[in-house]
């Protein structure tokens, strides 16, 4: 009975929570009218899930790469990169994809503050109207806030600092301006960020080493929004900075002899991205036509310096540039009781170059058409989409690279020029408002990482490590398979069998070179990336919420929703099992759990816990976790001054010290281990101020949530 109570209690505290209004509002003056909207901390929808960023310290208080860390289901590592619920992640911002190398990524998300994204939605399904490129799963940033017809002005920043061997400190700081008139409106953000940070790792006991970096990024995002009448034309310029230093001390066997190096790196690195949309409106407001226009350049350069030497051992540079022409219409339409279709065109090329002292050893080039047509239908409780998406590609380029023997050898990369369909589908039942059954389907398709096919793919290198790209590497397939039971945006339980054709995998042996002139053998550990056959990711997962609430109020009160959801304590338990099947690997499955926490302290002061874990002994790919993945606490303890203005936190990450990385490697004998600690252990603080302005009584008002999938609102988000 007590167990009854308990889950009855529990789906009443759902319900409450979606139907009550949070202390978290959205005030607009409309002629003297206020309109008050909630803003939630998490909201489900049938193909993705949305995180509010801009209200939530204890996502907001680092780097964006800390705060996309603690999202629950998401798992950052060194072997796979980015994955959500065993889909690996493509990475868009404010609606459009990033167009930078994978070994620029994590770079670019440790540079970029988490205070200035308003919100992350992971598109766990995307529809034929996102790229077939997307993989599996979209993770995309959305940064923008909407402009009112009054300045608005917020700073946040915060410091931080870590205790590992000595005081290294972290800083970010970012300033977000708008406003607009009858004419026109814009916004300006701008940002830095600072870390010092130390890494200790090592491979069996060939090598190790420790390295102290600093990291330094800034960005700018400048946007204007001109009304001609009821169509409206967007202009964009993004442009992010990251200068990084590294002095790495190292230590290992060559040729059976010790020894011990010392190098020094710099990566320097700069993205820009220019967008103009024309956004055709008609008397139906439902009736959509945008035309977009894109071109983004990234460069990047990198040299490691050995000091004992004083010579250069590495120089890679490269340069990318991608421009995409779209084009995307949609109305509604009766299909059954109601009904959408949907249909748009793409023409994206990209160049790709890289060069390592002085030869260009990577020219890459690709040429995507691409069109789609989706339809969207309502019957009585019934959701369906049904779609497909047709790509062109065609891929070319050359690789130049040195053999075993010291000579130059140029190579045609495998040419890939394919027609393809990739249909997607889904089914929703609507048993109640906000409780709801999904069905999903898609197929999507994984170009090999640039980065992978770059024969100089490597940022370090010593006596006993051999990093290498492939430029042999092939597309991937993914057929993505979904069921999910949501229930009041919190609780939901999912199902998802994702099966992949000629996926990339990263691939690390120990392997034994014999010098030809003394006939000593030395042992390398080679890192490199090649195709498997097939490879088939199954993930169940469950999220559910708990308030505290029903250990301490008589079941009678609770039926009566006689509380305020904001104003109660609650754990928020994520838990999954995952299984990676490999081709003739006996592989074990993992688990994941994340808790998520809020404690509501005198003085209106709020405590919140996040843990995270995977256990060891589960296969990651072609690796096998020694030690648990993750196994960190953070604690941020919040709150707000001067009627909601000023947001003041202090933080603690990973208090117990437990992160840290430690795989076996098992896609050849003998097993090679890998370990990394980073000094993930930081205290700090935070704040964000909501500047006054003339209008001394106006509040900055964040973007709602559209319920249409492409987000109209935001004056610096171009949708999809």
């Amino acid at each position: 009975m007590k167990k009854t109570i308990t889950v009855l209690s529990t789906v009443i505290f759902l319900n409450s929570y979606a139907q009550e209004k949070p202390k978290n509002e959205r005030e607009t003056n409309i002629e003297g009218v206020t309109v008050l909207k909630a803003k939630k901390a998490v909201e489900q929808k049938a193909d993705r899930t949305i995180f509010d960023f801009s209200e939530q310290p204890q996502l907001n208080t680092g780097t964006l790469m800390e705060g996309v860390k603690k999202l629950p289901g998401l798992v950052v590592t060194d072997i796979a990169g980015m994955m959500y619920q065993g889909k690996p992640l493509a990475v868009f911002m404010d609606g459009r994809p990033m167009n930078i190398t994978s070994a620029d990524l994590n770079g670019f998300l440790e540079g970029m503050p988490a205070n200035s994204v308003d919100r992350i939605e992971i598109i766990t399904q995307p529809g034929a109207e996102f790229p077939a490129t997307s993989g599996g799963a979209i993770l995309n940033i959305i940064t923008s806030k909407t402009a009112k017809n009054y300045l608005t002005a917020t700073y946040s920043g915060n410091y931080s600092f870590t205790d590992y061997d000595k005081w290294r400190s972290r800083t970010n700081n970012s300033l977000s301006l708008n406003s607009k008139n009858k004419y026109f409106g814009w916004q300006l953000n701008v940002g830095q960020n600072y870390r010092e940070n130390l890494m200790s790792a090592a491979i069996d006991d060939l090598t190790t080493t420790l390295t102290d970096g600093q990291r330094r990024g800034y960005f700018a995002k400048a946007a204007m929004n001109f009304d001609l009448g009821t169509d409206r034309l967007l202009l964009n310029y993004d442009i992010f900075h990251n200068n990084n230093d590294n002095y790495t001390f190292s230590t290992g066997k060559y040729y059976g002899t010790p020894f011990q190096t010392e190098d020094d790196a710099n990566t320097f690195n700069i993205r820009q991205e220019a967008v103009a949309t024309y956004q055709k409106r008609f008397s139906d407001k439902n009736k959509k036509l945008d035309f977009k226009y894109s071109l983004s350049n990234s460069t990047s350069d990198f040299e490691q310096i050995n000091r004992i030497q004083n010579a250069a051992v590495l120089q890679n540079n490269s340069e990318m540039n991608v421009s995409t022409f779209k084009v995307d219409y949609s109305q509604p339409m009766k299909i059954l009781d109601e009904g959408k279709i949907s249909f748009g065109g793409l023409f994206d090329l990209q160049n790709f170059n890289t060069e390592s002292r002085g030869v260009t050893n990577l020219d890459y080039q690709r040429q995507n058409a691409a069109t789609y047509l989706e339809l969207q239908a309502k019957l009585k409780k019934f959701d369906f989409t049904l779609g497909t998406r047709a790509e062109n590609y065609d891929i070319s380029g050359i690789a130049r690279f040195t053999d075993d023997n010291g000579n130059l050898v140029e190579k045609d990369l495998i040419p890939f020029n394919k027609f393809k369909f990739f249909p997607n589908a889904s089914m929703q039942y609507n048993f109640m408002p906000k409780v709801y059954l999904a069905l999903n389907y898609n197929r999507k398709i994984t170009l090999p990482s640039i980065s992978a096919l770059n024969p100089n793919n490597n940022i370090y290198q010593n006596g006993n490590t051999v990093t290498t790209g492939n430029p042999n590497l092939q597309p991937t397939i993914f057929d993505n398979y979904e069921v999910k039971v949501s229930m009041f945006d919190y609780a939901f339980v999912g199902y998802s069998v994702s099966n992949a054709k000629n996926q990339v995998m990263q691939i690390v042996t120990r392997e034994k070179v014999t010098d030809p002139v003394s006939g000593l053998e030395n042992d390398f550990i080679r890192n490199r990336q090649e195709n498997i056959q097939e490879i088939t990711i199954q993930n169940f997962n469950i999220g559910l919420p708990i308030p505290l609430v029903i250990f301490t109020k008589p079941l009678k009160e609770i039926m009566s929703f006689n509380f305020n959801p904001d104003k109660i304590n609650f754990i928020y338990v994520y838990a999954a099992y995952q299984k990676h099947i490999l081709p003739n690997i006996d592989t074990k499955g993992f688990l994941m759990l994340n808790i998520n926490s809020q404690f509501l302290l005198p003085k209106d002061i709020k405590l919140a816990v996040n843990y995270f874990v995977i256990p060891p002994r589960g296969n990651y790919y072609y690796f096998e976790a020694v030690k648990p993945i993750g196994n960190n606490v953070d604690v941020t303890l919040s709150k707000k001054f001067m009627k909601d203005r000023l947001s003041v936190s202090v933080f603690a990450n990973d208090i117990l010290n437990g992160q840290q990385m430690s795989f076996r490697s098992i896609a050849a004998q003998p097993n090679v281990i890998l370990m990394n600690k980073f000094d993930s252990r930081n205290f700090g603080f935070s704040v964000n101020y909501k500047i006054p302005t003339r209008n001394k009584l106006a509040k900055e008002a964040p973007n709602m949530l559209n319920q249409e999938k492409k987000e109209d609102g935001g004056i610096l988000n171009q949708g999809q």
